[in-house]
């Protein structure tokens, strides 16, 4: 598991596990569904890239994304709506 904390150590591992994959950045953008310039912006740990792409890179190297040390999710009536209301 590795322990991330910025949006340039993501960058990092993502970087690791496509080049432990032998992808090319293209390849990998073709199988996320993504650009190759959000791959090279990702891998650059741009602050500003969009979590859902972030997801699907993520998904397309074979990893999954799990949070720790967060109270865990239950199943209320507020999924999805308004917050505090």
């Amino acid at each position: 598991m590795t322990t991330i904390q910025s949006p340039q150590q993501l960058g990092q591992a993502l970087r690791a596990a496509r080049k432990q994959l032998a992808l090319t950045q293209p390849q990998l953008a073709l199988a996320a569904g993504v650009g190759v310039r959000f791959i090279v912006d990702l891998e650059a740990g741009k602050p500003t890239v969009r979590l859902e792409n972030v997801l699907r890179v993520i998904d397309a190297l074979g990893g999954v994304v799990q949070l720790i040390g967060l109270p865990l999710a239950t199943n209320s009536t507020d999924e999805g709506g308004a917050h505090g209301a």
